[in-house]
């Protein structure tokens, strides 16, 4: 079981940043991968960022080049770093952890962390 928990969240003005984090309460040091999620009101939540156990990572094509995503595995966070902020950014971002065993994939879910962009 893997327990995730969100913070940095907050309102921010168009072209700001915002530091999101999510503490693992177990090792998401191997076979994890990461990822952050939103979901605004009115609309379906969709992948944001993943990261890999080995590092690799994927963006959203509305993501790129303003965000980043990375994780130390030593302290089992995952980090969302998110500059020139947008308000079409503003929504509750989630943090995900998804393993696959054999044939089964198993996924975890934060609580979610509201981000507003907004001046």
């Amino acid at each position: 079981q893997v327990q995730l928990v969100e913070s940095g969240g907050g309102l921010v003005q168009p072209g700001g940043s915002l530091r999101l984090s999510c503490a693992a309460s177990g090792s998401i040091s191997s076979a994890y991968t990461m990822g952050w999620y939103r979901q605004a009101p009115g609309k379906q939540r969709e992948l944001v960022a993943t990261i890999t156990s080995g590092g690799s990572t994927d963006f959203a094509d509305s993501v790129k080049g303003r965000f980043t995503i990375s994780r130390d595995n030593a302290k089992n966070t995952v980090y969302l770093s998110m500059n020139s902020l947008k308000p079409e950014d503003t929504a509750v971002y989630y943090c995900n952890a998804r393993r696959v065993i054999a044939t089964t994939t198993l996924y975890y879910w934060g609580q979610g962390t509201q981000v507003t962009v907004s001046s």
